[in-house]
């Protein structure tokens, strides 16, 4: 990181970062083509759950090429520097990660990611699922290789 001063090292409070943010932006890459996606997410033992439809744009692209990154962000809020245009900002704490992406076939597994997933935005833990829906959902495990966090303006 450039700016060292803005560096978060202490990876209990880069989770804390994780499991606060609401969106996660994942990016992905195939054939020198980059592609992002706004996805809601589960953060759990260094590992980011999505859910997805079986077929689309980014399965695809997640098969040809299971390396991908994503970014989430918390506590932004905007700096107003007045008159003067380079004297206004922006406050946040960013998570970037990368990792490897791969689909979770066995359906235990798939109840506990999604478990995961929802309880990023729940108090609860566990949750029912009707099989109709098990069977129609793509649940994404991205086991994180490399994180980094950056707090700007606090």
């Amino acid at each position: 990181m450039r700016r060292n001063e803005k560096e978060v090292i202490d990876i209990i409070e880069i989770e804390k970062m994780l499991k606060k943010a609401d969106i996660c932006r994942l990016g992905l890459s195939v054939n020198n083509e980059p592609y992002v996606v706004p996805m809601n997410f589960g953060y759990k033992d260094n590992c980011l759950y999505l859910h997805s439809a079986k077929e689309g744009m980014k399965i695809e692209m997640m098969k040809a090429n299971p390396r991908v990154c994503f970014e989430v962000e918390v506590d932004t809020e905007l700096v107003d520097g007045g008159e003067v245009a380079c004297e206004w900002g922006m406050k946040f704490i960013s998570v970037i990660g990368h990792g490897q992406a791969s689909i979770i076939e066995e359906r235990t597994e798939i109840k506990e990611a999604l478990d995961i997933l929802m309880s990023q935005y729940s108090k609860r833990t566990e949750f029912e699922y009707q099989d109709k829906h098990l069977d129609a959902v793509a649940v994404i495990e991205i086991k994180i290789d490399k994180l980094s966090c950056k707090k700007s303006g606090y």
